[in-house]
């Protein structure tokens, strides 16, 4: 069976650890070369054989750890290696556009709703919260089109959560298909239009979170519903 994502929506993957969560995220994301199956984007049948292929496809990885440069500040992280370069002048390939990039930055959390004390700040010193919000800005900046958010509440206090929630709404409504992957039952009822359930590496339930509980989630990450089923 397979698992289908669309524009403007946000799908939560579930599973206990080893049911191939991050694995699924790394064939997407190009780490990893699926070993049978494939990948479809916009209709069409993809072969992503790296990060930056992915990338270079619309798809964004948000990973738990962030991915950031702690000494870079947040404009130079969201262009890290996609810096924009003067047109302009016989030596232009030689100086960034330093203007360029400030100003598609400030759009870019402008459209997320988010505010960042500062663009030139070092990331470290920034809250939990606010990382994920510069992580996340990645996605507008880069025009993604998926965009896989890997427990992306993990760490994060109340408020901080309800700010990364926002966010992800926002993915939501600009037309960006997110990828939830998560375990907090929280963030998928709050969030997600539909889940799905792996273990064991296998697509065992889709649910809507509208019409199912915590509960039926549990019975099918951990095998519990079906074993009732059986007997």
């Amino acid at each position: 069976m397979g698992l289908s994502l669309h524009a403007g929506s946000v799908l939560a993957l579930l599973g206990d650890n080893g049911a191939g969560k991050s694995t699924l995220v790394k064939i997407v994301s190009g780490v990893h070369m699926p070993d049978a199956g494939g990948v479809r984007f916009d209709g069409a049948r993809v072969e992503l054989r790296s990060p930056r292929h992915a990338s270079q496809c619309g798809i964004e990885t948000v990973y738990q750890d962030l991915a950031l440069c702690e000494n870079l500040n947040v404009i130079q992280n969201l262009f890290l290696g996609r810096e924009k370069r003067q047109t302009r002048g016989l030596l232009r390939r030689l100086f960034l556009d330093r203007n360029a990039m400030r100003e598609e930055a400030e759009r870019a959390f402008a459209v997320l709703g988010s505010r960042i004390p500062s663009l030139t700040s070092p990331v470290s010193a920034l809250s939990g919260g606010q990382r994920q919000a510069v992580a996340i800005a990645r996605a507008i900046v880069w025009r993604s089109r998926l965009v896989m958010l890997d427990e992306p509440t993990a760490a994060l206090g109340v408020e901080q959560t309800a700010n990364v929630h926002r966010l992800i709404r926002r993915l939501r409504d600009q037309g960006v298909a997110v990828l939830l992957v998560t375990h907090n039952m929280v963030d998928v009822f709050a969030l997600a239009n539909r889940l799905v359930v792996l273990r064991r590496g296998r697509h065992i339930a889709e649910m809507d979170p509208g019409t199912c509980t915590p509960d039926d989630v549990v019975g099918a990450i951990t095998g519990s519903a079906y074993a009732e089923t059986a007997t």
